[in-house]
This record gives C-alpha cells, sequence and structure tokens, in this order.
C-alpha cells in the first residue's frame, strides 16, 4: 500500500472556546494558515490537536473540514488516541468516507502494557476492519513499541504504512530508519532534533514543532534536501533553543500562543488544561522570534 506520507507535517491545533466548544471557522484559518507555509501534509486530532479530548463526532468534523480546506493539495492525516480496539475502529468509521491518506492511532495508552502480541494483534485488528492505511504513533511512555515489533508490524500488516516516532527517542528512530522495510515512513517526532533526523534518512516529521514555527520548519527540510547544511545547521540552532522553551505539561496551549503571535488565532485550550503563564510567554517569545527569522515568508516581507 502506497501513500507518500513525507517532509513536514505539522500537528494541526484545535481551537475551543472558553466553554471547550470547538470553533470550525477559527480551525478552517489555522488550516489555511499551515498551508500556505508550504508544508507537505497535515494531522488533526493527534497530542497537539487535543484529540485525545474527542468525541467520535468532533472527530468526523474537524476531519471533514480538514479535507475540505486541503482540498487534495497534501495529504491529510487523523489522530486517534484511544484506550480500545473497539473504541479505535468506532472513530476510524466515523470518518472513514472523508479521503483521509491515512490514522495516526496511538498504543492503548491507559496505565497498562498488555505486552508485544496483544498490540500486534491491536492494530492488525483495526486495519483489518477499517482498511485505512495506519501511522503508528509510538508515544506512550509505559506501552513504546521495541524496533522488532514495529518492524514485523510494517511486514505482516499491509496498512501499517509508517511510524511516528516520538518521546525523544533518536536511537530508536535510527534503527527503523535502518530496519523498516522499503516505502514505509519513518516520521520523527524528536522535535528539538528534526536536522540530525533528516540527516540520517527520516522521511520527514509529524510534530508540534512546525506547527509552532511552520515556515523555519519548511525551510530546514529544504535547506537539507538542498545540501546547504550551513543554512540548516543555523536553523536547527535556534529550533533546540526555541524548543528547550516549551513546557511538556501544557503544550498545545504553548504552541497556540506561538501560532497567535504570528497573526493566526487559535483560541484557548480545553479545560483543564492551564492557559500560557506571563513566565512562559516571555521565554518563548523572544526564542521564537530569532527563530522567525528563517521563515521565508517573513523574511520576505521584511
Amino acid at each position: 500500500m502506497t501513500v507518500d506520507l513525507h517532509g513536514i507535517i505539522p500537528a494541526l491545533v484545535t481551537p475551543f472556546d472558553a466553554d471547550g466548544e470547538i470553533n470550525e471557522r477559527l480551525f478552517r484559518d489555522h488550516v489555511r494558515f499551515i498551508l500556505n507555509k508550504n508544508v507537505h501534509g497535515v494531522c488533526l486530532a493527534g497530542s497537539t490537536g487535543e484529540g485525545f479530548t474527542f468525541s467520535p463526532a468532533e472527530l468526523r468534523q474537524l476531519t471533514a473540514a480538514t479535507v475540505e480546506e486541503v482540498n487534495g493539495k497534501v495529504p491529510v492525516v487523523a489522530g486517534i488516541i484511544a484506550n480500545s480496539t473497539r473504541e479505535v475502529i468506532e472513530r476510524a468509521n466515523a470518518v472513514k468516507d472523508l479521503g483521509v491518506a491515512a490514522l495516526q492511532v496511538t498504543p492503548t495508552y491507559y496505565v497498562f502494557n498488555y505486552g508485544e502480541e496483544a498490540m500486534f494483534q491491536y492494530f492488525k485488528q483495526i486495519w483489518e476492519e477499517t482498511g485505512i492505511p495506519l501511522v503508528i504513533y509510538n508515544v506512550i511512555p509505559w506501552n513504546l513499541l521495541g524496533a522488532d515489533l514495529v518492524v514485523r508490524m510494517m511486514e505482516e500488516i499491509p496498512g501499517v504504512i509508517g511510524i511516528k516516532q516520538s518521546q525523544g527517542n533518536i536511537s530508536r528512530a535510527a534503527e527503523l530508519v535502518i530496519r523498516a522495510p522499503k516505502g514505509k515512513a519513518i516520521l520523527a517526532a524528536i522535535d528539538d532534533l528534526l536536522y540530525p533526523c533528516f540527516m540520517m534518512g527520516a522521511q520527514g516529521t509529524l510534530a508540534a514543532s512546525p506547527t509552532a514555527a511552520p515556515g523555519p520548519c519548511v525551510a530546514l527540510w529544504n535547506a537539507v534536501k538542498a545540501g546547504d547544511h550551513d543554512l540548516a545547521r543555523k536553523i536547527h540552532d535556534r529550533l533546540v533553543i526555541f524548543w528547550h522553551l516549551m513546557g511538556h505539561e501544557n503544550l498545545p496551549a504553548l504552541v497556540k500562543y506561538c501560532l497567535e503571535l504570528q497573526g493566526c488565532e487559535v483560541g484557548v485550550p480545553r479545560h483543564p488544561m492551564p492557559l500560557p503563564s506571563a513566565e512562559q510567554k516571555a521565554k518563548i517569545r523572544p526564542a521564537l522570534e530569532a527563530l522567525l527569522q528563517f521563515d521565508p515568508q517573513l523574511a520576505k516581507a521584511a
């Protein structure tokens, strides 16, 4: 099964109002803002998009809006963060007719690690019952999938087309780049180390840093592909400094703050996630502004 996922794939945020309702108008504006940065794909309802709070109806609503706004320009990946095979399939069926390129699916996340065979059968059944290509979202700290299991799934489950390797594990990403079957996508979600990930052969990234700073991340990808490592290293140095200031406890809220600084209004996080503090804002803003000097559109406007 061939689905071309490569390059810079931002994890879209979800605009909520003070009552926790989705603001679809702001969401569509956000999709257009991201597309205007010449990204290579988009993913909705991931961790950055607070997809762990969605109902199936909300997942369908935003998937439909994304597909409509993208209009075939780039692949659309829909995230599913759920805790049982049954629930994942229910959500997948809610978007099955909308034309997404793939689903980004986490292993089960609540406390227990059921073991490798259970996770193999989990992804196998999701594929067999939905027929939608799958990107494994390897992010759950107590249920991280090892390289042997991931490679087995890529070899034995036709619908597993790639993996989003998260949790800051560049070693696991490097191993998967070497061992993955041909045609499978290794998408690095190691936000401060995108440059070395691209250099070692990752097909791209699906992550939050390209959402917070899409222009510089696209410029980084293009620089690596053009062999301009002087420019790539300069962007990398700024990205490392910036990302180390982004707090994990309310990361979606901080990404929204970064977007607002770039003129993209994206609402507030869903309660109880806290808003960015004044201290967080004071640290992030100058680092983001330094990184945005590498946004080609902003540089041209200046």
